[in-house]
């Protein structure tokens, strides 16, 4: 593990007990939490994409305005779902994040997830071609959106203007992005496709597939059938690998209130339907941080990864995540390095 972040789904309502209560309010502190977190020294700021649903929706206003406020900190989407995205006007927006944030994009992006509305991509202008399902349809935005980032042209230029006919590519150009796509897998099929692809690894808080082995497990063996997949398609680089968890330290007596209940509790993986397969959700971590800091320890798949990347509950505001991302970052994660660092050597 040498990177931590945090994964924000932005939720806002108008609600007792919520300190988000608008749209406005949830970019806002948005922008103040990645601010915060790279203050006390976290590596990412992470942020869901959901669309017809008060949540994060189109990610690049506000990964724009986060890398103008931030320096250092990763900036991050845990998934931009690409069945809604033009690919190309994608790729303009993405560069010109990364190049506001002098490189520090990192772009989750995959075929999606459940959602609040039937097929909601073709409000969005959007339909498979013929023989395609919405899952190829995503796959083929995706494909087009990478090789758009990596410079190759995909309209002719006016020979009038130019003095050439040649292809042009989409501008500007940030170096290095095409490094830094990340594929959201909820199978080992698809972690396997991933690495075949060349894309960095996102594994979330479930799997949509359940064999009865513990969810850490199946997660890690889904990490080592990516990596192995990754060796033998031959890629030049490293690949990164992050893993979502649901992390609640009880610090203090705010902590306490709000989740102390929920501590005192057994916290098991759970099993249940999810867009017709059968899934695997894993469990939270909630309790004293030495506590916890044992138990994650004992994950595989954290153990596996080389980014964790915490599910923060946004709509107790800027403030209390900072708190508990501080927490994390002072109180458990150098007990875990500690003790996992040992076991994997």
């Amino acid at each position: 593990m040498t990177k931590l972040g945090f994964l924000s789904f932005g939720h806002w309502q108008d609600v007792p007990g919520s300190r988000t209560r608008t749209g406005a309010e949830v970019l806002q502190q948005a922008i103040e939490l990645a601010v915060a977190a790279e203050e006390v020294g976290v590596d990412g700021a992470y942020f869901r994409v959901h669309h017809f649903a008060r949540q994060h929706a189109s990610p690049w206003p506000l990964l724009a305005a986060a890398g103008a406020r931030t320096s250092r900190i990763e900036l991050g989407t845990g998934v931009i779902d690409m069945r809604y995205e033009n690919p190309l006007a994608m790729a303009e927006l993405a560069a010109q994040a990364d190049l506001i944030a002098s490189g520090r994009l990192q772009l989750g992006i995959s075929r999606g997830s459940p959602e609040t509305v039937v097929d909601g991509w073709r409000a969005f202008g959007f339909k498979p071609a013929e023989g395609e399902s919405d899952a190829d349809m995503a796959r083929r935005h995706t494909d087009i959106f990478r090789r758009a980032i990596a410079g190759e042209g995909f309209a002719p230029a006016n020979p009038h203007m130019t003095g050439t006919t040649a292809m042009q590519p989409i501008q500007p150009h940030a170096p290095g992005l095409s490094d830094r796509i990340w594929w959201g897998a909820g199978t080992r099929a698809t972690a396997v496709w991933t690495a075949e692809q060349g894309m960095n690894l996102m594994s979330s808080t479930l799997l949509t597939e359940d064999t009865g082995a513990p969810f850490d497990e199946l997660q890690a063996e889904q990490i080592a059938m990516y990596r192995e997949a990754w060796a033998s398609a031959g890629h030049a680089r490293t690949p990164r690998v992050s893993v979502s968890r649901s992390i609640l330290p009880i610090i203090d007596e705010e902590t306490q209130y709000y989740f102390g209940v929920q501590a005192q509790g057994a916290q098991r993986d759970q099993v249940g339907i999810l867009d017709g397969a059968r899934s695997r959700f894993g469990r939270s971590y909630i309790g004293a941080p030495d506590a916890i800091a044992a138990e994650l320890a004992q994950d595989a798949a954290v153990q596996a990864a080389d980014t964790l990347l915490v599910t923060v509950p946004n709509q107790l505001g800027p403030e209390f995540n900072a708190r508990i991302l501080e927490s994390i970052k002072r109180d458990i994660m150098p007990i875990v390095d500690a003790e996992v660092v040992p076991s994997l050597a």
